[in-house]
């Protein structure tokens, strides 16, 4: 079921076919409108795909919900199922959100463990080649064809590999039914016909190699030893989708035909679709396209996954020294087939109140300066191969027999022990809070979640329950009493039983004997160990820090499209506000005070980077973050931290009956914070735990480095040194946040399902009661680029001798004022990014990821830069220059063709469209405009600014940038060059 799956978000093996870009935002009627004309504009260029079809209306069609066989859950009405006499099957349904959109799901029942030994990396190699070309279109063009639709090669179009599945997406913005009939016709020549030919597996292997090579060596070790340690004896144990590089290296088209001839086929395939469209013209298409397809010879049995070995090896240790000293264990048993019914669902949920409660303990013991830096248990399906009961800890420090003593004696005490039937009703609050919320706001899911959700449903053997009945099933569960102390304690008792015990440790020195310590630590008498069990306190939002009067409104005016309005409030508090049902029951809140960054040295480092693990869990008034965790059961709340250019931020999304109250705390944020020390250490903890993975590979180095060196070393950005994270203390980090949170301007953002009078009088109980701010001066209003370099500037890492990244940067601008600048940097980026994806991955096979993106700081008057970047083998760095210079020149000397312009303006205006139907569009498009007039204007000029750029002003913007003697380039090279 959809609200409460027995797998994790994050399956224990994932390959993608790219990774997910991050596209820039914009805005709604006009943005659609734009979007259309751009859609108008590329069709032209997208001949139509030539193919066999066959007539729907003599494919006869089993209707009955497949979907639901052997369970008891009433169908979910807005589902349409179909069978195909091939075997093919179909889940369609109607989805309006985001207007226009239609989401495609092709699930192949194959991954990596229906390959043999020989043919390890396969699955994922074919899920490859068939974006590369297929029956239907030219190699090289799937790409292109679908950025002519308007859909993004990455984000809306991206394939994914599993141990059990090979998924293929396609989110078709501006959705007709010819264009997405089109695309179901593509989709098909991709399963029947991918380019398994030798100029295909010639310039897509090194491609694949190339993202087997990037992966981080550490975290791919330890993935591969936990897995050949916990499934000992079944295929998982050493079936990672990337495969091996012997085996990918001897691939040949025969070879890797006969994988996809013998898996993929109508019978192993399910097409979902929902979105924008009548699900019977989606059905009929699907029909239309995938009727015809027939597999090749007789299907083959499913694999046996096979199931834990008692008898194998428990306990192993590997030695990682940039990874931190952790624990994973594990208690196994088979993975068995069950009918999805709702008595299995609810005894699934009394399972998790168990989790959640001993999950709770956990934390409230890492938060008071534990053993151990953070522990958690959770129950999981692994890829139909086992049932199983995992927990993982991270230690303070190298101690890690002390710290899995202390979380063995919380399981073991919880194991003995009922919890109190007030521990077991707040984590059943929590789970019925969040059902309810998926209820009331089921009218604005999305329907690429009701895609993937499907898929997901499909891989473990799940129906697919609409949020309404999943409530239904939880509340009849909870009046048969099924949620009592007792019963969790059974559930307890039962999920840390199995058929095999299994652990890993990991450690930062070499330790021959740490397999053996484990073993020991894992049977050692725990039962003094367990503590004693705190009691929460009772709290409540009568009993916050008193902030003052309501303050009173001194203006209102409406200052933008699409009826957003800004509020002045006596005490100086500004608001800006947009209240729009249109995401029912969903409101999100943004609070911008002080100047961020702005607000920091330039000259020195500061305590600022412990911000977002230390700020908010230090409390407010009397009440540290358990109490605050109490205070929020139930209730869809929240209390994020960021840093801006020029701006601190709290934010929250919420929903319209706790909106007010998540004000109130967010003001007594300000108002009264609570300077707690365990957040801080905790902080600094985990800071220290994490440093030595920078050195492991070159894409550590650049997340620890890049931000500082492209600022000219400015210490604002970028993670702590290792002494600046031995020079915290809690007493420093106090100095410097609390006046920080005490002066400077304030913006109170509220968007969404709210009316305005209500909105109104909420922030000024809350904001608008507090005293008077003093203003606080932008110590550093801006940031510098670094000086045109000649050679690069070379660093190292301790990882693969095969591992390098490559960087090469331009100065641009920043500030509000030159917004619209900022949007011919966008075009321009993504062109640029485009051409460098084709030529060092697609043609050259050097690099899985490369990219380009702008990046232009609104609230600082400089630090702007374009930015390419790609991962290489260390003989391929100067390949990367010779490229990303090639292809600046080129659009600085020859302006783009109209296709290549649109292709890019296109997908940008579908993704206006779409997105500016949500309210948190606009919240991020317009925040910080209460006191910056340049960010209100720029939502009105979003569509023009895009719209109005030509191949000429797009070749000014080069010519502007992209200046070889202004360029600053990087490379990071392995420590220990290959021998």
């Amino acid at each position: 079921m959809t609200a409460f799956s027995r797998a994790l978000a994050a399956p224990f093996a994932v390959v993608s076919l790219v990774a997910l870009a991050a596209v820039p935002a914009i805005g709604q009627q006009a943005a659609q409108k734009a979007a259309a004309t751009a859609s108008r504009a590329v069709a032209a260029t997208a001949a139509p795909v030539q193919g066999t079809i066959i007539d729907p209306a003599t494919v006869r069609v089993d209707t009955s919900p497949w979907l639901f066989k052997g369970s008891d859950i009433p169908p979910d009405p807005a589902w349409n199922f179909g069978a195909l006499p091939n075997g093919l099957r179909y889940a369609v349904r109607k989805n309006g959100v985001p207007p226009g959109q239609v989401a495609v799901r092709v699930r192949i029942d194959a991954g990596s463990l229906n390959e043999t030994d020989e043919e390890r990396g396969y699955a994922h190699l074919i899920e490859h080649l068939s974006f590369r070309g297929s029956k239907y279109v030219p190699d090289g063009e799937a790409k292109r064809v679908w950025q002519r639709f308007g859909a993004t090669f990455g984000s809306d179009s991206n394939a994914q590999t599993t141990p059990t599945q090979t998924v293929y997406k396609l989110d078709l913005p501006a959705a007709t039914e010819a264009n997405l009939d089109e695309s179901l016709k593509i989709f098909a020549g991709m399963m029947s016909e991918p380019g398994i030919n030798a100029q295909g597996l010639a310039a897509e292997r090194p491609a694949v190699l190339a993202e087997q090579r990037e992966a981080p060596g550490p975290q791919v070790r330890l993935s591969d030893a936990r897995n050949a340690l916990f499934f000992a004896g079944q295929p998982l144990a050493d079936r990672s989708p990337i495969g091996n590089v012997k085996t990918l290296e001897a691939a040949t088209p025969a070879s890797v035909q006969a994988f996809h001839q013998r898996w993929y086929r109508p019978a192993r395939t399910v097409v979902i679709i929902s979105g924008d469209i009548d699900p019977a013209v989606a059905a009929r298409l699907v029909v239309k396209n995938f009727g015809g397809w027939k597999g090749v010879g007789p299907d083959p049995a499913d694999p046996d996954f096979g199931k834990p070995d008692p008898k194998a090896t428990p306990t192993a240790a590997i030695n990682e020294p940039s990874l931190p000293p952790l624990v994973i264990s594990a208690t196994l048993r088979p993975w068995t087939y069950q009918d999805d019914t709702i008595i299995f669902n609810q005894k699934r949920l009394v399972d998790l109140v168990a989790m959640r409660v001993i999950n709770r303990r956990l934390e409230d013991r890492a938060r008071a300066g534990g053993s151990f830096l953070q522990a958690s248990v959770n129950l999981e399906d692994v890829a139909r191969s086992t049932n199983g009961t995992f927990v993982s800890i991270v230690p303070i420090g190298d101690d890690w027999e002390a710290a899995l003593k202390d979380v063995r004696a919380v399981i073991a005490d919880a194991m003995t022990n009922a919890p109190s039937q007030a521990d077991v009703d707040r984590e059943t609050a929590e789970f019925e809070g969040a059902m309810r919320n998926e209820v009331e706001t089921a009218r604005v899911e999305a329907g690429a979640k009701q895609a993937d959700d499907m898929v997901q449903a499909l891989d473990i053997r799940e129906t697919v329950a609409g949020p309404q009945e999943s409530y239904n099933i939880f509340l009849d569960a909870k009046k048969k009493g099924m949620f009592s102390a007792a019963g969790v304690l059974e559930s307890t008792q039962r999920v840390f039983k199995g058929d095999a015990q299994r652990a890993i440790v990991n450690t930062r020195m070499a330790d021959p004997g740490a397999a053996a310590k484990l073993a020991s630590a894992l049977t050692a008498d725990v039962s003094k160990l367990a503590g004693r069990r705190d009691r929460q306190s009772k709290v409540d939002f009568k009993d916050l820090p008193k902030l003052g009067k309501p303050g009173n409104v001194t203006a209102r005016e409406t200052i933008a499209d699409p009826g957003i309005e800004k509020v002045t409030f006596s005490n100086g508090v500004r608001m800006l506000m947009y209240p729009n049902a249109s995401e029912t029951g969903r409101v999100y809140l943004r609070v911008r005070f002080g100047r961020g960054y702005s607000a920091l040295p330039a000259d020195k480092p500061t305590a600022a980077w412990a911000a977002d693990s230390a700020l908010i869990p230090g409390g407010i008034g009397k009440w540290n973050q358990s109490d605050l965790d109490a205070l929020t059961t139930g209730r869809r709340m929240g209390l994020d931290f960021d840093i801006t250019d020029d701006a601190f931020v709290m934010s929250a999304m919420t929903t319209p009956g706790d909106y007010a109250d998540n004000l109130a705390l967010m003001a007594a944020k300000l108002a009264a914070p609570r300077w707690d020390a365990a957040p801080v250490l905790r902080a600094k903890a985990a800071a220290v735990a994490g440093y030595a993975g920078f050195n492991s590979s070159p894409d550590g180095v650049l997340s620890r480095d890049l931000e500082r060196l492209l600022r000219n070393g400015d210490p604002r950005w970028g993670p702590p040194t290792r002494e600046e994270i031995d020079a915290l203390t809690p007493e420093g980090f106090r100095k410097l946040w609390e006046p920080l949170l005490a002066t400077g301007p304030i913006e109170v953002d509220v968007f969404g399902d709210v009316t305005g009078d209500e909105a109104i009088a909420a922030v000024a109980k809350t904001f608008g009661a507090l005293k008077a701010r003093t203003e606080a001066p932008a110590l550093s209003p801006g940031a510098a680029f670094p000086a045109h370099n000649d050679v690069p500037v070379t660093l190292t890492h301790e990882g693969a001798d095969t591992q390098a990244a490559a960087v090469i940067a331009w100065p641009t601008g920043g500030g509000s004022a030159g917004i619209a600048e900022s949007r011919r940097l966008d075009i321009l980026s993504a062109i640029f990014g485009d051409r460098l994806f084709d030529r060092l991955r697609s043609v050259a096979g050097a690099s899985y990821s490369p990219s380009a993106v702008s990046q232009w700081p609104m609230g600082l008057t400089s630090g702007g830069r374009m930015i390419a970047v790609g991962q290489v083998a260390p003989e391929n760095v100067d390949l990367f220059y010779k490229l990303s210079r090639e292809i600046a020149a080129e659009l600085v000397s020859t302006p783009v063709s109209e296709d290549e312009l649109r292709r890019a303006v296109g997908p940008m205006m579908q993704y206006l469209a779409r997105a500016s139907s949500g309210n948190q569009f606009w919240l991020l498009l317009v925040n910080g405009g209460a006191h910056d007039p340049n960010r209100l204007n720029g939502a009105r000029t979003l569509v023009s600014d895009y719209m109005g750029i030509t191949p000429q002003t797009l070749q000014a913007t080069a010519a502007k940038y992209l200046r070889p003697e202004k360029d600053w380039t990087l490379k990071v090279l392995p420590k220990t060059p290959a021998k």
